[in-house]
């Protein structure tokens, strides 16, 4: 081996060593994260905006499995790579609980330019003593190898499940597409210290996109329907009550599906429901649900009551397709007419 050979070989030994140290230094940084608490973005604090721990340094509540109806990639929307998922029956246990899983769930995926998840799910439970819980879920992670779920129950004050209702719920939320699954594990984590700054981790958002937002939108007082845009016939299923719950009366009509017609045609997909509130704790109508044009994109829809206004509907699609004027401007809502199976909901542009 002549000197220069000898000195690549050193330069190439080098780079490897390096690309090692490197590695593994990638490597301390995300296992020792994987131990902190995750400081959640002020815009999207899942509820904790305190901190969300490890959820595993909890007490275990219940581990559900949950089969998927569908995946939906809906593409990049204004706030991100956006995927939404609609779920089918499944199953819920742990020590203190048994539960129905119903179909029609929905969990939305929002992963942003630095590779970090913001999630929401809404599902529904029927537990063994045939009452319903309701559950608006938020989660965030650097990525999919820690992403943590708050879990948030609505059940009965009354009753053998009223103990949903207190504790701090954190776990995990996994979609196995391959095997059209979604596994659930969930913590009580109210007994887990508070984390002192130094176990602290920031999850730390772009800012090359707008805030998703967690509330719906407040119509301003003189807002007047202008151009009707298209009108939606939506089937229903059979409705779902939470009883006197932390945040009063609820009533779940599940959206099974339904036609559209007008500038948007083509169909509302199974999943999703109008989760009312009777008790004053929400808009009297919120329905979350999805759309699916005539060629083939996917729509996010979210219709809700603005007190003295009425329905205010919100869209989210793709930025780059047919139908990225939705994402944009500002609409109303007819109020639902009653149809053959369903409702009947015209919408318009806001004048």
């Amino acid at each position: 081996m002549n000197a220069v050979q000898a000195r690549g070989l050193s330069a190439g030994w080098i780079l490897i060593v390096s690309a090692v140290l490197a590695a593994c230094a990638n490597t301390a940084v995300t296992s020792s994260n994987t131990a902190k608490t995750f400081l959640p973005s002020p815009s999207w604090d899942c509820g904790m905006s305190g901190g969300i721990p490890v959820p595993e340094s909890g007490i275990l509540v219940l581990e559900a499995e949950v089969p998927l109806d569908a995946v939906y990639d809906v593409g990049r929307t204004p706030f991100g790579q956006r995927q939404a998922v609609v779920t089918q029956a499944g199953a819920a246990r742990g020590p203190r609980i048994q539960a129905a899983v119903l179909a029609g769930g929905l969990d939305f995926q929002l992963t942003l330019s630095n590779g970090v998840l913001e999630v929401e799910q809404i599902l529904v439970l029927r537990t063994s003593d045939d009452r319903y819980v309701i559950l608006r879920n938020a989660g965030t992670g650097p990525g999919a190898s820690d992403l943590r779920v708050v879990y948030d129950f609505e059940a009965s004050t009354t009753g053998e499940y009223a103990w949903l209702n207190t504790g701090k719920y954190v776990g995990r939320r996994v979609i196995d597409t391959a095997a059209k699954v979604m596994r659930l594990s969930i913590y009580d984590v109210s007994a887990v210290a508070p984390a002192a700054a130094a176990d602290m981790a920031p999850i730390r958002k772009p800012a090359d996109r707008p805030p998703q937002p967690w509330d719906y939108r407040h119509a301003d007082a003189g807002e007047q329907r202008g151009e009707m845009i298209l009108t939606e016939a939506v089937a229903l299923g059979r409705s779902q009550a939470v009883q006197g719950g932390k945040r009063g009366n609820r009533n779940v009509i599940p959206i099974t599906g339904g036609t559209l017609t007008g500038l948007v045609s083509g169909k509302v997909l199974f999943g999703g429901a109008d989760y009312q509130s009777l008790g004053g704790g929400g808009p009297a109508i919120d329905a979350r649900y999805l759309w699916q044009t005539s060629d083939g994109e996917v729509i996010v829809v979210r219709n809700t009551t603005n007190a003295g206004i009425g329905l205010v509907p919100t869209f989210e699609t793709r930025v780059d397709g047919k139908y990225a004027w939705l994402n944009s401007g500002n609409y109303l809502s007819s109020n639902p007419g009653m149809g053959a199976g369903g409702v009947s909901i015209s919408m318009y542009r806001s004048k």
